[in-house]
């Protein structure tokens, strides 16, 4: 029986009918599957146009060796951020497209690839191919525009001088023209999926500009180092290790201050700005509100549909959440369905606003249970509980918690989806109701304590 299992899961695999590829829009589908077909011609014409040298073989097999070290020690978690993600893929296909025939720099991109997938990512396999598709057409195309740039200028050998440096100019050029094109290719197959999305937003914002800039710095170094003596690649695989590892160290800290599934800041992380904001609060004499919110009924949409979909309903909470508040508003997971928003320079009526928006907004969100187009759709609801600190009022973090957590208690015994707002109380406050309490307990002979109106 698991042996049949097995193979009904591979020929599953490989029957092409039931390809992500085919869920595609037609549009989108016909895209991607022209810029592969356009690499596979372009590799078989330039490959009927080169004229195959042992040292041009030698020099590719240092590449492809490099390009695969390189690859395989990319570290996961870029891939687990959304944007533009600069993994130094490319790093290696520079020097291919500049120091060997065009036909190398599409060709190398097929081992690289197939590192990338079965070992460092393994996505969705027609988004691979479209990639690796992509920058061989791209770098073939900017390595045979560097062939027609004039030997004064750059040509075949690094020279000294003053041609030293307008070869690592070309270069540059090089590098600028096969990543733009092959960027623009991407976006295209992205635009068709998400119609709204920007250029400007999504590709050039200020990480990704760092970025450029440090991948166009390092592949003319390591162009201009290999060109001199392909011997070098010994000291060029390290310095991509290190200067990779340099770029993905705030990936790692922003990943620690984060909740995994829903993209917020977890318990600790936010604990410690919600206590930093609430110093400044106090400091500067402004008002300050904190918000709780609960998903109604969450167990039963795991006990429904499974935790994978609940996993779904909590990242489009934590997105909702998040594109309605403030930037510069505190947003948390507090643990399972609950969240925490702290809501700086908000008064009471500013602070039960959003949170109504809030509830709102979360109460119209549809949540597909998959990624098919006619998949149907979980819709939740939220309780939240507020509390708000005056600005002649300074609270403790803890009052204003606890505050929320029963004005979200109330929320919960009112029916749900609604909003309710509850004033901290101070301790000694807090002692008093204790004792009026405490005082209005009768005591029945045997010891047992009758609490009033039971």
């Amino acid at each position: 029986m698991q042996g049949s299992s097995l193979t009904s899961r591979h020929r599953r695999r490989w029957a092409i009918r039931d390809w992500a590829w085919w869920r595609l829009p037609p549009l989108l589908r016909c895209y991607v599957a022209a810029v592969p077909l356009g690499a596979a011609v372009t590799i078989g014409l330039a490959a009927a146009h080169t004229d195959w040298r042992a040292a041009d073989l030698v020099k590719f097999l240092i590449f492809v060796c490099s390009a695969v070290i390189s690859v395989s020690s990319t570290p996961r978690m870029l891939y687990t951020v959304t944007g533009v993600t600069r993994d130094f893929t490319t790093i290696w296909v520079l020097p291919t497209a500049v120091l060997l025939p065009p036909v190398y720099s599409a060709l190398i991109a097929i081992p690289m690839f197939a590192t990338f997938h079965l070992w460092v990512h393994r996505g969705v396999p027609h988004r691979t191919v479209f990639t690796a598709s992509s920058i061989a057409l791209s770098y073939a195309a900017a390595s045979q525009v560097f062939r027609l740039v004039p030997a004064s200028f750059a040509g075949g050998t690094v020279g000294s001088g003053l041609h030293a440096f307008t070869w690592a100019v070309s270069v540059a050029a090089c590098y600028v023209l096969a990543g733009r094109t092959q960027h623009f290719m991407v976006f295209i197959a992205v635009k068709m999926t998400n119609p709204s999305l920007r250029v400007l937003r999504w590709d050039w914002d200020r990480r990704a500009l760092q970025g450029l800039f440090v991948e166009i710095d390092l592949c003319v170094l390591i162009t201009l180092a290999v060109a001199i003596s392909p011997a070098l690649v010994v000291v060029a695989v390290p310095t991509v290790m290190l200067v990779r590892a340099f770029l993905v160290n705030p990936l790692l800290v922003a990943q620690s201050r984060m909740d995994s599934k829903t993209g917020l800041l977890n318990v600790s992380t936010w604990e410690r700005e919600a206590e930093v904001e609430l110093s400044r609060a106090v400091r500067t004499r402004s008002s300050l509100a904190l918000a709780i919110l609960d998903i109604d009924h969450f167990k039963t949409v795991n006990d429904t549909y499974g935790h994978l979909v609940g996993d779904r309903v909590l990242k489009a909470v934590s997105d909702g959440i998040q594109g309605q508040s403030r930037d510069y508003d505190k947003a948390g997971r507090f643990g399972g369905e609950e969240f925490v928003l702290l809501l700086a320079q908000a008064s009471e009526d500013d602070a039960c606003r959003i949170a109504e928006r809030l509830r709102a907004h979360i109460g119209d969100l549809a949540v597909p249970i998959d990624d098919r187009p006619e998949a149907p759709c979980v819709h939740v609801t939220v309780s939240i509980g507020v509390s708000a600190m005056g600005q002649d009022e300074p609270r403790e973090l803890t009052d204003l918690l606890a505050a929320a957590d029963s004005a979200l208690y109330r929320a919960k015994q009112d029916g749900r989806n609604c909003v309710r707002i509850a004033m901290p109380v101070l301790p000694e406050q807090l002692a008093a109701e204790i004792a009026d309490q405490m005082e209005s307990v009768q005591v029945d002979p045997a010891g047992t304590s009758l609490c009033p109106g039971r």
